[in-house]
């Protein structure tokens, strides 16, 4: 084994040597790293770095001066834990410094505990095992789809491979085989994964939790699969090349060592999370090759790490060139920019008829048809609910996405929500889609930690969940959500819209469009509400602002404030109370109104000189903040009951007249 006291010969290396000496290198950088954080994961990455580096080296398409530029392969670590391999990578790719690599771990540094997307280079934020899965699931199909749709004689200006490295702990995550069995099903073929097979996790060994005959799965799931030695380069290089031809999804399992490398660890579970000894550190390095220093990182191993960068770099040059000639048909670069800058076209709402009863899931699905005339690039779905999230009338419009119809823009996901909405997630990533998903809205449940992960990732995804309410009737506590629209309030950087009728459904539609940075849950009703009569664009003002008076009075002694359908309920109550001067609140967006100024605020919802009174069919818990403590909060603090709704709507009180002597009886202790 080459060292460092040869490397004034280093050209003169064979190829195979080099690759090694820079392999050992890498794991130098990793133990140094974490150990200087005195935090972190060392065995896991120690065993990826054979494939790691040979991906990053040998294979993987990317442009060296621009991280972001759209034809690259994206690489996805789901084994996010694995970051300081990851960092090193990029270090050695001219992303990151070795200062960088010093403040693993720290405060404000581009090298945090798990791979964050804001840092140049890392394609998704992970950690959460098994979603980067699904989200490289989603960056494969964004490449098929948008590949077709920009596909022409001259030249296709999306085409690339998505790879992902997997663990054992990815793939324990029912989520990860969720998405596979749907990038199976569609036959993404340039969707590549690593499985690192160390056998070992923090617990100890795999064994003592799973017996999965993993090719078995995967095979059964329509994937190519291989078996291989993880370390054995010349092997690995030929499984790749394999999988880059094959016409299924392909996943390596790579049969690896825990903690590969170290003088006296190899297979240890102690080296999952932990830094090493600084006795193990030095005995690991003088085996290696490399010297006691810490973060060694030679010119020569950088140097050859980077033998592709020129080839790359020409590469670049002629797909700009490609580019910029095919641009100059107009139809060409018109939809170009639309694209793949993200330049909306003005879009108009669907008319609806004033006073009618239409639900607002049915409002969706007509606006969904209607924005999707003049936007080729959204692309979603529902998971096994068309009908009833009223999806249907898209998927007959644009048709199936299919191994043998990449051009279908609606996504049949299955009873899927998890899955789904990490899927969803990596569209976005992407870039250039803009993905939607629908499902009820009790099982948004089963999609939050792929909601909470997209709103950390501030990418544009749009989660359309129906049956908003008790509403649901008949199919009971089950399918009621009681808990889950303030649960997904409480989630930083998502907007949670409940629209009061088809109009204001239209208008959260088109701000959910507009919010490219920030996902969008979209709470629809099951039951028909009345359409109102004011015009669209006094609507769409209002919505903007996340809550405005839909219904005034000259001195208001009560405001009642609502969502959703209870927005109607708050008019019918105004109006039976003719004994009182009445404001009527509709509040779609609590994050858009907080956003705005402390006297818009005041205007609408006022702090003091009349009573406030919340009414949403779901928990009490929050609406405090608006009504005050001398306020009522109309709501739901129990689980529901099966019945037809209108009887339930009795049974909890949501009528107007029941709403109406609690506020009188509120009004009598207040005097």
């Amino acid at each position: 084994m080459k060292s460092y006291r040869q490397l004034s010969s280093f050209d003169e290396w064979l190829p195979e040597e080099k690759d090694q000496f820079s392999v050992n290198v890498i794991k130098g950088l990793i133990m140094d790293g974490v150990r200087k954080a005195n935090s972190g994961h060392t065995g896991g990455p120690l065993s990826s770095s054979d494939f790691a580096y040979l991906l990053f080296s040998d294979f993987l398409t990317q442009d060296p001066d621009n991280p972001d530029w759209i034809d690259r392969d994206r690489f996805v670590l789901s084994i996010g834990h694995e970051s300081m391999l990851l960092y090193t990578l990029l270090h050695l790719s001219g992303r990151l410094t070795i200062d960088d690599l010093k403040k693993f771990r720290q405060l404000h540094s581009k090298t945090p505990g798990h791979p964050e997307v804001d840092n140049p280079g890392v394609e998704a934020t992970t950690g959460p095992l098994g979603q980067g899965v699904g989200m490289a699931v989603g960056m494969a199909l964004a490449e098929v789809f948008l590949g077709k749709l920009f596909s022409n004689e001259l030249f296709n200006p999306i085409d690339h491979f998505t790879y992902v490295l997997a663990g054992d702990g990815d793939l324990q995550e029912p989520v990860a085989l969720g998405a596979a069995a749907l990038a199976g099903h569609w036959r993404l073929s340039k969707l590549i994964m690593f499985y690192d097979s160390n056998q070992v996790q923090i617990s100890g060994e795999t064994s003592r939790s799973d017996s999965t005959d993993t090719a078995a799965v995967f095979e059964g799931l329509g994937w190519h699969v291989q078996i291989i030695d993880g370390h054995d380069h010349s092997t690995v290089r030929s499984a790749i090349q394999k999988a880059q031809v094959i016409d299924r999804p392909s996943i390596i399992i790579g049969n690896t060592i825990m903690a590969k490398g170290t003088a006296s660890m190899e297979g240890s579970p102690g080296t999952h999370g932990s830094p090493l000894p600084h006795d193990e550190i030095a005995s690991t390095k003088k085996g290696l090759g490399l010297p006691e220093e810490t973060f060694f990182s030679p010119k020569e191993v950088q140097d050859h790490f980077q033998h592709r960068f020129t080839h790359l770099k020409t590469k670049v040059q002629e797909w700009n060139e490609s580019l910029s000639s095919v641009q100059n048909n107009k139809d060409f670069a018109q939809l170009w920019t639309q694209v793949m800058e993200g330049n909306l076209p003005e879009l108009d709402f669907p008319e609806f008829d004033d006073g009618v009863s239409l639900a607002t899931r049915k409002a969706f699905g007509i606006t969904l048809e209607k924005f999707a005339e003049h936007l080729p690039n959204i692309l979603g779905g529902s998971a096994d609910l068309e009908p009833s999230n009223c999806t249907g009338g898209f998927a007959k419009i644009v048709g199936d996405f299919q191994h043998n119809n990449p051009a279908g823009r609606n996504l049949t996901f299955g009873v899927r929500e998890f899955p789904m909405s990490t899927i969803l997630n990596g569209i976005a990533l992407h870039g250039g889609i803009i993905p939607f998903g629908g499902t009820f809205h009790v099982f948004s449940d089963y999609s939050r930690p792929a909601i909470r992960l997209g709103a950390l990732q501030k990418i544009r995804v749009i989660h359309e969940f129906t049956h908003d309410s008790f509403y649901v009737g008949e199919d009971g506590p089950t399918h009621q959500p009681i808990e889950q629209t303030m649960s997904l309030r409480t989630i930083p950087n998502l907007l949670v819209f409940r629209p009061a009728d088809a109009k204001e459904t239209a208008v959260c539609v088109k701000l959910a469009l507009e919010s490219k940075h920030t996902p969008s849950v979209l709470l629809l009703t099951r039951q028909g509400v009345p359409v109102f009569s004011e015009p669209a664009h006094q609507i769409e003002a209002g919505v903007r602002k996340g809550g405005y008076i839909i219904q005034d009075s000259e001195r208001p002694e009560i405001n009642l404030v609502a969502t959703g359908s209870e927005v109607s309920l708050a008019l019918e109550i105004a109006e039976k109370m003719k004994d009182r001067q009445i404001r009527v609140v509709s509040l779609p967006c609590w994050e858009i109104f907080d956003q705005q100024s402390e006297t818009y605020r005041n205007d609408i919802i006022p702090n003091r000189g009349c009573l406030n009174v919340s009414i949403e069919a779901g928990i009490t818990l929050g609406w405090q903040k608006y009504v005050g403590i001398n306020g009522i909060t109309i709501g739901l603090d129990h689980f529901g009951m099966s019945a037809p709704a209108t009887e339930l709507a009795k049974e909890f009180g949501f009528t107007a007249e029941q709403i109406i002597a609690r506020i009188h009886d509120h009004l009598s202790t207040l005097l």
